[in-house]
């Protein structure tokens, strides 16, 4: 890593933590234990090799910790120095919706990170009991894919890039920028579906309880004042 070539601790702290994709690695690291692949499904453009050099990197300086997961596979998680990390990131977070994120241009709208996202803020409490197998067609992805099947079973959420073979219960329709506004925050799933970009159907009950199938992101309730 590239020093400042200063004793002051923000110089010192910034070599580690500015790294390129480093806030993100922690970040996702903050949501609790994960394996090399669900990283990288995280950090989609990140090549294996950057994302094995900045994991090796953060194990040296004693913020990351590898450890054997489930089925013998390695973990990585953050340590107590990591974990004190979290109000910096929650305070950048905080800081960007608050001040530099403008509109969303067409090289931010990934519809595959977006689902990642979904999956891991599922609210357990409100699933059905029986297994949901909801398919999404969100358009304008960056990366050109559309076609999802989100999965929610046993209080429980994966998706799919190819059909699981299933039988589907809801179908959702809209432009991935419409979805990212509303788990954003700026626009209501009700404002959305009125205005007609986002389209749901499905048994009446399904298509009622789906918004509160989730928890939107944390960043969701920042005021916006720039």
């Amino acid at each position: 890593m590239a020093s400042y070539g200063q004793f002051c601790p923000v110089a010192i702290a910034a070599e580690i933590f500015t790294e390129r994709w480093t806030p993100l690695i922690v970040r996702d690291l903050l949501d609790g234990p994960a394996r090399f692949n669900d990283l990288r499904r995280g950090l989609p453009l990140i090549s294996p090799s950057l994302l094995s050099k900045r994991l090796r990197m953060l194990e040296r300086v004693g913020v990351v910790e590898r450890q054997a997961g489930t089925e013998g596979r390695s973990e990585y998680r953050l340590t107590e120095a990591g974990k004190e990390l979290a109000p910096i990131v929650d305070a950048l977070g905080t800081w960007g919706m608050r001040w530099v994120r403008g509109d969303l241009r067409p090289e931010h709208l990934d519809a595959s990170l977006l689902m990642w996202d979904v999956t891991l803020r599922v609210a357990p409490e409100s699933l059905p009991p029986d297994r949901v197998v909801v398919h999404l067609h969100l358009q304008g992805s960056r990366d050109g894919r559309s076609r999802f099947w989100l999965i929610l079973d046993g209080g429980e959420a994966d998706f799919c890039l190819m059909d699981p073979g299933y039988e589907v219960d809801m179908e959702v329709e809209a432009h991935v920028s419409a979805m990212v506004r509303y788990w954003m925050g700026d626009a209501t799933f009700d404002e959305l579906v009125r205005a007609g970009e986002l389209r749901l159907s499905g048994p009446r009950r399904l298509v009622r309880d789906f918004p509160t199938w989730f928890r939107r992101s944390s960043f969701a309730d920042v005021p916006r004042l720039a």
